[in-house]
């Protein structure tokens, strides 16, 4: 990968895993757009794990920790993962649609784990469907924050590619 592309994506993941620790409405935050973005951009996929992944710890160090990090990080590691299936489609649909398919996957995995971890919800069905009730209001920002920062951060690295050819990926040559 070309230096200059490897930090400007890296760049990018850095500036969104900052805006995490800007105050900010709830739930508006670039979890899920760090992690499409370092799925859909980065060549080599250790890349794609590990800038976003560091990025996010960076930023849960000023945050804190909390006892549902396990389900938190493992929607991050999963929403990477849909990213990669971007690399070969980045049209506006297709981003559009893995942003929202990422919100609703952090919802279900992450308030899982609010249920399964935190003693708030009795451990019975009736307490996980509670607690996925009370978090619905939240979906809402969460979505939101969703489709405006995967939207900022797909966008620019577009239009700075289109500006800036040698952002571009470089082709691997097959040997025969």
């Amino acid at each position: 990968m070309r230096k200059s592309r490897f930090l400007l994506l890296t760049g990018l993941i850095l500036i969104a895993a900052i805006a995490r620790i800007l105050p900010h409405p709830p739930n508006i935050t670039p979890i899920a757009a760090m992690a499409l973005f370092g799925g859909a951009y980065f060549n080599q996929k250790k890349f794609a794990y590990i800038v976003p992944i560091v990025a996010m710890f960076a930023a849960d160090i000023f945050l804190g920790f909390h006892s549902t990090m396990f389900f938190v990080y493992g929607a991050f590691l999963a929403t990477i993962g849909i990213g990669f299936l971007l690399r070969s489609n980045k049209s506006v649909l297709s981003i559009t649609g893995a942003a929202v398919g990422s919100s609703v996957l952090f919802f279900i995995v992450t308030n899982f784990g609010v249920w399964l971890s935190t003693g708030m919800y009795p451990m019975t069905i009736s307490g996980l469907i509670s607690c996925y009730v009370a978090a619905i209001p939240f979906f809402q920002n969460t979505l939101l924050g969703d489709l405006v920062f995967t939207g900022a951060l797909f966008g620019t690295f577009e239009f700075l590619k289109q500006r800036y050819p040698s952002l571009k990926p470089v082709k691997a040559v097959s040997k025969q």
